[in-house]
């Protein structure tokens, strides 16, 4: 059966057994590699793509439930790099080793849509389930600030 759904305002399809996470059609079939690959639970949010606007694990999410559905990830975020929440992250030298990133991005991007001036409770909520190895987590919460325009 072909899945058929938008991934970066494109028409895509897949042949992928219904049940295969999108992460792995993402990566493999689409070649977009932006979406990292964590713990294959959704515990880590490194996977994080939106999903008609809404953040989530694309290691998690079975492709039946990508059918007709708009996919954002990070490469469809901006076409170069300079979403404010990518130039917010670049200006706090939130990277470390870099791997989570683009997931984190993607969860701070979905946040902002749902509150556009967090608190630091909020930011702590929204980003729980994105793990930094590297505990970057200072840098990660100034970004979102500074990306919304709230004082530190």
């Amino acid at each position: 059966m072909t899945i058929g759904f938008r991934i970066n305002d494109r028409a895509v399809s897949s042949d992928a057994p219904s049940e295969t996470p999108l992460l792995w059609v993402i990566r493999e079939q689409l070649k977009l590699t932006g979406t990292k690959f964590g713990c294959g639970m959704g515990l880590c949010g490194a996977c994080t793509v939106h999903v008609d606007g809404a953040a989530a694990r694309s290691c998690t999410t079975a492709m039946k439930d990508a059918a007709s559905k708009n996919i954002t990830t990070i490469e469809g975020l901006s076409a170069h790099g300079d979403h404010p929440v990518q130039q917010a992250w670049k200006a706090n030298n939130v990277p470390q080793c870099g791997y989570c990133q683009s997931g984190q991005i993607m969860q701070a991007v979905a946040l902002l849509k749902d509150k556009p001036k967090p608190t630091d409770n909020d930011i702590d909520q929204a980003m729980q389930g994105n793990i930094c190895r590297c505990g970057t987590y200072q840098r990660i919460r100034q970004a979102i600030k500074q990306a919304a325009g709230v004082k530190a």
